[in-house]
């Protein structure tokens, strides 16, 4: 018995659409990114303002807020790193995105610290939360990219 050739035009584009439907749910959402950046910012600068009270209440927000947002993340219940979707390719770019802001938040704080600029963590750390909130995004239209470009059936 053989398979009508629409038939199996059909059945394939059943399988992709399902294949993108999971890799979708597995990105981890836009707004997950700038709520991550707000928390960094907003931590570091209590820390740095060195005023106890300014520390701990900086502290006990950055902790409930991503004590939330993990809790969001979980509860969505969707999102995790399935290497057989991802890839080397899509691990080194998650690696590469990494080093390239925390070389970049660390190599300006100190930069900053050096020249003597008050709050240089703070100030290190605008760029890498601006890297996460836009970044973050691209990164997972590349990954999606990645995701979706290889073979149905696996290597």
């Amino acid at each position: 018995m053989s398979i009508p050739p629409v038939d199996a035009e059909l059945a394939l584009a059943e399988i992709q659409s399902r294949r993108a439907q999971v890799v979708d749910t597995n990105l981890v959402p836009r707004w997950f990114w700038f709520s991550i950046a707000a928390l960094m910012v907003a931590f570091v600068a209590a820390v740095e303002s060195g005023v106890t009270w300014v520390v701990a209440t900086g502290t006990i927000v950055y902790v409930l807020g991503l004590s939330a947002l993990i809790i969001a993340m979980v509860r969505r219940g969707q999102v995790q790193v399935r290497p057989e979707l991802i890839g080397v390719r899509g691990g080194v770019s998650i690696a590469a995105f990494t080093l390239a802001l925390t070389a970049i938040g660390i190599g300006l704080g100190f930069a900053l610290d050096a020249l003597g600029v008050p709050f240089p963590a703070t100030l290190g750390c605008v760029p890498v939360a601006l890297g996460l909130a836009f970044g973050g995004p691209a990164l997972m239209s590349h990954l999606r990219r990645i995701m979706l470009a290889r073979p149905l059936a696996g290597n």
